[in-house]
This record gives C-alpha cells, sequence and structure tokens, in this order.
C-alpha cells in the first residue's frame, strides 16, 4: 500500500482527514463524518510503519523514536500537502493526516467576511482565529494572508508547526519557517524575528505562557502578528490567553492584550446543504468597549457587547449560523447542533419570519 494513493483517493473522495489505525481500513473525514474507505483492507501494524515511514523524513522518525509523537508536513508528488500527525497507541503507531487544497484558497472561496480584508491590510496589532480543532483556522489565515500577497508589497514571516500553505513571492516576499526544522521553538523564533525587518508575523498557536507574552511583545513593537487558539468563542479567547499568565500578572496581560488586540474570529466548520462544509464566523473587533473589558477582567460581558456592536461589523456565531440558514446554505438542525444558545436562536428566526 503507497501512501500516495491513499492520499489521492482521499482527495478524490473529498476528505478533509485520512486516519490509519491498527484494526480498521484506513478512515475518511468526509463533511465532518469519519468513513472507511470502500474496499480497502483492514490494516495491521507492519502495514502502518511502512506508511509511517514512507510519508516521515528521516529527521521526523528520529524525533518520533525519542518524543513517541511528531507533527510534519507531506508534500505529494502532484503539489499538494498534508498536515501529519504520527503518535503511539496500543503499542503501534497511529496516524492521521489533513488534506491541504492544492490552490490556496481566497477569502470569497471560504465565505469569509469582507473585513478579514480591511484587518489584514493593518500595519499593526494583533489579530486572532479561534476554534476547535478541525475548525479551518489555519485556512482561514491562509486566505488572509493571500489577499494581503495579491495587494500590498510586504515582508511576511511565518512560524508554523508545520508549514501548511506554502506561499508564492506574488507582490508579498514570505520566510516560511517551521520548528525543529528552521527554529527550535515559536519563542526562540519571535526572541530574533524583529532583527528580520518583518511587516507581518504568523505564530502557529499561541499554546503556552512563553509564546503568548512573545507575542504580545512582538504585537507591541508596532507590527501586524497573526495567531490562532482553540477556545470556542471570541470571549473564551481573550479568558484563555490572559489564564495562560500567573494570577499576579493576569491585570497586566490585560492591559498588554487590550492594548494590541484588533480583532479575533471564532469559527466552526458546519456542513453546507448538497455537501461540503463553510465557516460560521463569530467576529469581534476591539473596540473601546471591549478594550475596556479585557482590562477590566471581564471577558464574560464581551458577548453583549458583540450583539449590540453589529453596526460596526461585529457578529456573534449565533447571528452568522442564522444567516447562513437565511441563505440556503445550511439546515435548520444545522443552526441548533452548532449554536451556542438556542433560545436566542428562536428570538433570532422568529424576529426575522425564518
Amino acid at each position: 500500500m503507497r501512501i500516495d494513493d491513499l492520499l489521492k483517493l482521499a482527495g478524490e473522495s473529498r476528505a478533509s482527514d485520512l486516519h490509519l489505525i491498527a484494526g480498521v481500513p484506513p478512515l475518511f473525514r468526509i463533511d465532518g463524518e469519519l468513513r472507511p474507505a470502500e474496499g480497502l483492507p483492514v490494516m495491521g501494524r507492519d502495514d502502518i510503519d511502512d506508511l509511517f515511514n514512507q510519508v516521515a523524513p528521516a529527521r521526523q522518525r528520529d524525533i518520533f523514536s525519542s518524543e513517541l509523537e511528531v507533527d510534519f508536513a507531506y508534500s505529494l508528488q502532484d503539489g499538494g500537502r498534508g498536515r501529519c500527525n504520527a503518535c503511539w497507541q496500543q503499542g503501534s503507531i497511529s496516524l492521521a493526516i489533513r488534506m491541504l487544497p492544492q490552490r490556496i484558497p481566497t477569502v470569497e472561496d471560504l465565505g469569509l467576511p469582507d473585513i478579514c480584508k480591511e484587518l489584514i491590510s493593518r500595519p499593526r496589532g494583533l489579530i486572532l482565529v479561534t476554534g476547535p480543532t478541525g475548525s479551518g483556522k489555519s485556512t482561514s489565515i491562509a486566505a488572509m494572508l493571500n489577499h494581503l500577497n495579491n495587494t500590498m508589497k510586504r515582508y511576511i514571516v511565518t512560524i508554523e508547526d508545520p508549514v501548511e500553505y506554502v506561499h508564492p513571492n506574488t507582490k508579498c516576499a514570505f520566510s516560511q519557517r517551521e520548528l525543529e526544522q528552521d527554529t527550535h521553538s515559536f519563542v526562540n523564533a519571535l526572541k530574533y524575528v524583529l532583527r528580520q525587518d518583518p511587516d507581518v508575523i504568523l505564530v502557529g498557536e499561541m499554546r503556552d505562557l512563553e509564546t503568548a507574552s512573545a507575542v504580545l511583545t512582538v504585537a507591541e513593537t508596532g507590527h501586524l502578528v497573526l495567531s490562532t487558539g482553540h477556545a470556542p468563542s471570541a470571549a473564551q479567547s481573550v479568558e484563555r490567553i490572559v489564564d495562560l499568565f500567573p494570577p499576579h500578572e493576569r491585570p497586566m496581560a490585560q492591559a498588554r492584550l487590550a492594548s494590541t488586540l484588533i480583532a479575533v474570529f471564532s469559527q466552526v466548520l458546519v456542513p453546507r446543504i448538497g455537501g461540503g462544509r463553510v465557516a460560521a464566523v463569530e467576529i469581534m473587533l476591539a473596540n473601546a468597549a471591549v478594550k475596556n473589558l479585557i482590562r477590566e477582567g471581564k471577558p464574560f460581558l464581551i458577548p453583549n457587547t458583540i450583539r449590540t456592536s453589529s453596526n460596526v461589523g461585529m457578529k456573534t456565531l449565533d447571528d452568522a449560523l442564522v444567516d447562513l440558514y437565511r441563505k440556503g446554505i445550511i439546515s435548520r438542525d444545522h443552526v441548533f447542533a452548532f449554536c451556542q444558545d438556542a433560545e436566542d436562536v428562536n428570538k433570532l428566526m422568529r424576529s426575522a419570519n425564518i
């Protein structure tokens, strides 16, 4: 069994992910649901060992031997790419491969709000894209950078684990750095990044205190910084960043975050009517009211501010879901499956007569 053949079949099946686990056939995630690949046999431990050796570079195999898990990228012969994770389970290797589109999507392709184009053109500040694992955060950021690449001249440094979308040097110049291969850590890369004369910096994930502090420091120096997180809402994104800091440092962290934050986009991928998935995006813009709530340590009040600030472009996740339903893109059942407040959604639908 060849990994390229499996990945080609996954692509033809419109799968977002390929899972290889001993004891079951290859599994495809299609429109959010796991499905066994038709006509393929159950895989054994040796099968997956062989597939891992096909997909993982020697350096990543060495890391896997010592760390027992590893993330890395894989380039297909046809130009496509996959983001891979290998780990051990029950004495055998388990592989998960996220399929990445060959073409970097546009903001329009993804149905992202137009304000993304305006925000990515800002000269400084912090933009966060958050959501559950597999919600399309990296793809949304790639689309925003793609817009910048086609409209403005900027030097963009990305620090990723691993590099997912490889951007061509169209109008912008890109330096795309990968953890373990090009730098030891996000923090180490951020320590030296300012001497590289960047205009825009992408940090793959604010996953710990050191990275969060370094991201805020770089944003404070007058650069545009983008990063991701795993919080399910904009308000919880703010809360999680602040909670990374020890209690005695949180007031200062709140002030630093309030002074640098431009916006938080919190998204989920929802099945479309007719197949495929679409992003429902909550939009929190860091206006004076939001910044004040962050400084005062009251992120729990942010949802109310978002609800009452639709006139300046803010939108709750529930509003986004109802809009998609109104346009006939998603079903009513999926609105309620992904919403945050079913009672609020019912009110929205009644007021809109839908």
